[in-house]
């Protein structure tokens, strides 16, 4: 689907593309012309093309699967389809066309509701799978906190479609999709420069005679490279005619703009959208990159190709909706600079960064390298310290061992029978002397001893005798 400038200024709807004055589709696609059979014969008007319309490209937006769907229904709703065709550009961009939300079929609200519901789940499980990712199973996930970040809906409201949701989601596809070519530039010049920064580390690691040898090749690979057929003014008649001739198979001089036009309006759309007319493009880049040949980086090739169409844009998009009308392109092909252009100067002419871009860029690599080195060198001295503790871990279990090792010899030395004594004719055990002696030994000193007979006592002095009995003294002989 897409809001396509006619040449009333109005808008229409289009179920080719989405949102195309807000999409940039060519983007993320770099499709050739089709080529097409038709005889060299001198034609003036071919028919108009109807066959169907192609299917809405993927935009390559996180949230492009929920965009198509939401215009989708609404492109079903015929209220909606006649706005559009009295709703211009500034309109749409003030949130003059999401206010017609409210007057679209209740059908078509339910789907868009349903639609968000789907939307608003497939977002939170996309937050809670990130956060397991991260080790946060414990933490409990705030959900409406983490929406705030997907601002092409309102999270708030997360059961029904609204106008505010409509308005939010053409704002959002507008800054996402607006900003991409100058991403893309970007993204170009940090590849070129980190190619260069490469190169130059490379040569650091040779000695003075193969570094020699490596700029000659590099020299060598450059003046090849740039040593290409002449390259046409992108948009320019010379380079549409050789697009009429070596693509389309027509005769350079029967070179008619309207039929041109319609040739390579391939979805029939009466609009010439960035996919198309990046593919027009297509001979002028075969002419300076071969992905055969060593010299020529085919990532140059799409940033030339991107180049080309920025330029073209320019030159031929008057209301800067992002399409070519047929109107545009046939005022830009009676302007000077269709029939004399000055000549296009290519990639290798043009350097792709500043010698400060570079500065900055090395020192953000030296910064990042030091960190990584100090990140590094917080790893190994985690790792000595876990080998150190799994050392002293592996020492106490081998005491422990040793310990459980020990007790268990002394048990089994305890559960084993006494010896055997051999006993010889009267004499006493040994061993059994030995228990007598211990058994003495262990009386207390204060133990009363065994109870004695008096009458054994008889020669103890004042010892009471019997009647009749006398104490003889110690010592005398005494004779009856």
């Amino acid at each position: 689907m897409a809001f396509n400038s006619r040449s009333n200024g109005k808008m229409w709807w289009n179920p080719v593309l989405v949102i195309n004055w807000v999409l940039v589709l060519g983007q993320f696609f770099n499709v050739d012309a089709v080529p097409i059979s038709i005889d060299k014969t001198k034609i003036k008007e071919p028919d108009i093309k109807t066959e169907a319309a192609p299917a809405s490209v993927d935009t390559g937006l996180h949230y492009d699967r929920y965009l198509r769907e939401v215009i989708d229904f609404l492109e079903k709703d015929q209220h909606f389809r006649e706005k559009l065709h009295n709703t211009d550009m500034e309109d749409i961009k003030q949130g003059k066309l999401a206010k017609e939300l409210d007057f679209v079929s209740h059908h078509v609200r339910t789907s868009l509701d349903e639609l968000k519901r789907q939307e608003v789940n497939r977002l939170r499980t996309l937050i809670k799978a990130r956060h397991d990712k991260e080790g946060g199973n414990d933490i409990a996930v705030d959900h409406q906190a983490l929406l705030k970040q997907f601002e092409y809906l309102n999270h708030m409201n997360p059961h029904t479609f609204e106008v505010d949701d409509l308005d939010r989601l053409i704002k959002s596809a507008t800054n996402d999709l607006e900003n991409f070519d100058k991403e893309r530039h970007e993204e170009f010049k940090r590849y070129k420069m980190m190619k260069d920064h490469d190169r130059r580390e490379h040569l650091m690691t040779l000695d003075e005679e193969q570094r020699k040898q490596e700029e000659e090749h590099y020299e060598e690979l450059r003046k090849k490279h740039a040593d290409h057929p002449k390259v046409n003014h992108p948009g320019s008649e010379n380079q549409l005619k050789e697009v009429w001739e070596e693509t389309d198979g027509l005769d350079p001089e029967d070179f008619d703009p309207k039929t041109f036009f319609n040739l390579h309006d391939t979805n029939g759309d009466g609009f010439f959208d960035e996919q198309e007319l990046e593919s027009l493009f297509t001979k002028e880049l075969e002419k300076i990159y071969d992905p055969t040949n060593e010299e020529d980086d085919m990532v140059e090739m799409e940033e030339e190709r991107l180049r080309m169409r920025e330029h073209v844009m320019n030159e031929v998009d008057s209301n800067r909706d992002r399409l070519v009308s047929l109107d545009e392109f046939l005022t830009a092909t009676n302007k000077k600079e269709f029939l004399e252009p000055d000549s296009w100067e290519t990639l290798e002419q043009n350097q792709a960064y500043t010698d400060e871009e570079m500065r900055e860029f090395e020192e953000h690599l030296a910064r990042q390298e030091q960190d990584l080195h100090h990140k590094a060198a917080d790893l190994q001295k985690q790792r000595d310290e876990l080998e150190r503790q799994q050392e002293q871990l592996n020492a106490q279990k081998m005491e422990l061992q040793q310990a459980v090792d020990h007790m268990e010899q002394l048990k089994a030395q305890k559960l084993q029978p006494p010896p055997e004594v051999q006993v010889e004719g009267n004499d006493v055990p040994e061993i059994h002397h030995q228990e007598t002696l211990l058994v003495h030994e262990q009386q207390q000193p204060d133990e009363a001893p065994p109870h004695r007979d008096a009458s054994l006592d008889r020669n103890q002095p004042g010892q009471d005798l019997p009647p009749g009995h006398q104490e003889i003294p110690q010592g005398e002989n005494h004779q009856p």
